[in-house]
């Protein structure tokens, strides 16, 4: 059996679920459609280069996936948060998650500053060309001394004259090498000033005099993920560029912080399923002790168990997905999804690691790459400790 075997969608993922309507399935089987058609043969060579091709990201615009949530007039579909979930479930799906995440920094974790808080001119510019791909869009927050605690962020912008200058460094930071748009947090309150008050986001645009990207950075997984350092260095940009109003960053960016953690969270259980299937075939397959794998009845409880607890995932980020939709605080609920799914994955990839006995530890298998990149689902957006923080604080009486 070959170590890259395609896999077969699971009847249990594809299930109706009371969360979804016809549109959601309808997205789900199309974006299934593209995994199996240009992801899937084709992700290999993107590890190996180390970044997702344009050309494939403008693909995805042409079929509406990067404008699911975004306004008719810029091209987009104008769906709910659902269906984020559906396209990230569906992209963690495909085994190769460094794909997945350029794809949904862009659409979830970046474009939304410029659509949420975008003036009419910012989003005239644009958003047309963010939701068909021919530009592709980078958050600049974390910084070598600041990551979830974005009150610590360091980089400055000063007024001078009509114009901010930044200057600062950023950090791990995904389309950061190939990206067209920018989407920074910095600081221009002075010290006195509360934290909360003294960010401010702007939009710095690919090729501005001052912005310099460092190196790409290497990774123990995402391998097809772009990731780099940003420097910026006496990078000057216009009154025009701040995204919303001063002061006003830290705000935004939590407020996204719930977004990027639901998709992450849908992404975390696209990846674990696709494990489970993939295990599955292999041991119903691998010869051993006189059968095969499956007979042996540690392994297939295992794996039983490991379903049942993907499914409660899959369905705690499907009721904090449609809480957001519903207009409703769901902070509690997706710092819950967003832990569980995040120790979830990886409990999930080890033990289909180890099923696959020494193929599993061997770079040509698919798990291999998987249980990698899973490690950082655990830290990404919100680190597991922080996320039960944050549930923490909601569960001690006021």
């Amino acid at each position: 059996m070959s170590a890259h075997a395609r896999i077969s969608p699971d009847a249990t993922s594809s299930r109706t679920s009371r969360f979804f309507g016809e549109e959601h399935e309808m997205l789900r089987e199309q974006v299934r459609r593209f995994v199996e058609e240009e992801v899937k043969p084709n992700g290999l060579a993107w590890e190996e280069q180390g970044f997702v091709p344009r050309e494939v990201l403008r693909r995805m615009g042409e079929l509406g996936f990067l404008g699911i949530r975004y306004p008719a007039e810029y091209g987009g579909s104008e769906l709910d948060t659902l269906a984020t979930v559906v396209l990230a479930e569906e992209l963690g799906r495909s085994t190769f998650s460094g794909f997945a995440i350029t794809v949904l920094v862009h659409t979830d974790m970046a474009s939304v500053h410029v659509a949420n808080a975008g003036s009419p001119q910012q989003q005239r510019a644009h958003m047309a060309d963010i939701v068909a791909g021919r530009k592709i869009c980078a958050v600049a927050v974390t910084e070598p001394g600041a990551g979830s605690d974005v009150k610590g962020i360091r980089t400055r912008a000063r007024r001078e004259g009509g114009d901010y200058v930044l200057n600062g460094s950023k950090i791990y930071i995904t389309n950061g090498v190939h990206a067209d748009l920018y989407c920074v947090a910095a600081k221009t309150g002075g010290e006195d000033e509360r934290p909360s008050r003294s960010v401010s986001m702007f939009l710095v645009e690919k090729g501005t005099p001052g912005l310099r990207v460092g190196r790409a950075l290497d990774k123990h997984g995402w391998r097809s993920s772009d990731t780099a350092e940003l420097f910026f260095e006496d990078c000057r940009v216009p009154e025009s560029a701040v995204l919303g109003a001063e002061g006003q960053g830290f705000y935004a960016i939590m407020r996204n912080f719930q977004n990027e953690r639901t998709v992450i969270g849908a992404m975390a259980m696209g990846e674990a399923q696709a494990a489970i299937d993939l295990t599955l075939e292999w041991v119903m397959s691998r010869k051993a002790f006189g059968g095969v794998l499956w007979d042996k009845q540690a392994i297939r409880q295992k794996l039983a168990a490991l379903q049942a607890k993907v499914e409660a995932g899959r369905q705690l980020v499907y009721h904090a997905a449609w809480l957001d939709a519903q207009g409703r605080d769901a902070t509690r609920e997706v710092s819950m999804a967003k832990a569980y799914c995040g120790e979830l994955v990886n409990e999930v990839m080890y033990a289909c690691l180890q099923f696959h006995g020494g193929l599993g530890f061997m770079r040509e298998s698919t798990i291999e790459r998987m249980a990698r990149d899973a490690r950082v689902q655990a830290i990404g957006g919100g680190a597991t400790e922080v996320m039960l923080e944050e549930v923490a604080k909601r569960m001690a009486p006021r």
